[in-house]
């Protein structure tokens, strides 16, 4: 009778995971199926001429000759990028950045701003954010922070139009980097020059995050992702000039779910914030874990697909940001041009 029983016992667990198989591969057929469904029509929504474009520190770094500057000038006008992001950093841990890194820089601001005029160039500027003991740069010093703006400060001074922050990972709780912001913003309005920052893609469930703040640790393999908030977003948005979403990093394995990854973010983003601050959403060139599926193309296409699901366009500026010059192919710009810059006859506005 035992072994009957026990028979019994491991049929139905058989059973119940049977069943419970089939509930998920049901579930994921029903999500793969309706992604391609609404992953078919083509976008109605053009790009903008607002865009961005994550540059190498060998232009702030390195000599260059005067025709390698005019050809960065002539790839920027013919993409109509109005916004670079120059990597100038890594900052030390005491928030300031070796003037040897950048020796170059007022060179490059002078030959940007005499062949490409109108193109904004911004210093980029970050740093591994210590968190719990771990990390690089720790934005909770008062002292470290009064360093980084100061650092900053000498960056404009070489003819940067403004400073773009890039500080991972930063937590919908961070005050330090919202006070760091703060202080920033009131040196770059002093001196007329734009903030902009690089931040993650938002939360897809705000609700979530107080249970991944309870059980999961800031460091580590398995760790509370480090998204920003509705709210944070919002807190964000009032410090800075720009925002840049690094909306790339997708890690899903169809092209219709990481278009709609994109979709999804680029609508809750411009809805969001895109009132307050000129939005930057990031599409890849580089090659990610799952390059069959996230491209530039399908960056694109899906950014296109939530500007229509908006119901009104915002008030400020968007646009998408490139990341990065140094992984764009001559095959990837023109493919740029042809299916996100709008064509010449067409009204170019935000």
């Amino acid at each position: 009778m035992a072994g009957m029983r026990r028979s019994d016992g491991i049929r139905r667990v058989l059973r119940w995971a049977g069943w419970t198989a089939a509930y998920v591969l049901g579930l994921a057929a029903v999500t793969l199926a309706g992604a391609w469904t609404w992953w078919q029509p083509e976008p109605k929504a053009r790009g903008t001429e607002a865009n961005a474009l994550w540059a190498r520190h060998q232009w702030v770094g390195e000599p260059h000759t005067d025709a390698e500057y005019r050809a960065l000038a002539a790839l920027l006008k013919q993409n109509r990028i109005t916004d670079v992001f120059f990597h100038a950093g890594p900052f030390e841990p005491d928030g300031t950045v070796p003037a040897a890194k950048y020796r170059y820089a007022k060179r490059l601001n002078a030959a940007v701003h005499k062949y490409a005029p109108g193109v904004r160039t911004q210093a980029y500027l970050g740093q591994i954010r210590k968190v719990d003991g771990k990390g690089v740069i720790d934005l909770d010093d008062t002292g470290v922070r009064v360093r980084v703006v100061n650092t900053a400060a000498a960056f404009l001074d070489l003819g940067f139009d403004g400073i773009h922050y890039d500080f991972e990972p930063i937590y919908p709780d961070d005050r330090a980097f919202l006070a760091l912001l703060q202080k920033t913003r009131e040196l770059t309005r002093s001196r007329g020059r734009l903030l902009s920052v690089a931040l993650e893609q938002p939360t897809l469930v705000d609700a979530a995050q107080p249970v991944y703040k309870a059980l999961l640790p800031r460091t580590g393999p398995w760790h509370y992702p480090p998204r920003p908030t509705d709210a944070f977003l919002r807190k964000v948005a009032r410090r800075v000039d720009q925002v840049a979403i690094m909306t790339y990093d997708v890690s899903l394995p169809t092209k219709s779910l990481a278009g709609w990854h994109f979709a999804r973010h680029t609508r809750h983003t411009l809805e969001l914030i895109g009132d307050q601050v000129t939005v930057f959403m990031g599409v890849p060139t580089y090659r990610p874990l799952m390059d069959w599926a996230e491209n530039l193309t399908v960056a694109l296409r899906g950014v296109r697909r939530g500007i229509d699901e908006l119901k009104r366009p915002p008030k400020r500026p968007y646009g998408v940001g490139v990341y990065a010059d140094w992984t764009t192919e001559p095959a990837e710009w023109a493919r740029y041009r042809a299916t996100w810059l709008p064509s010449a006859t067409e009204k170019v506005g935000r």
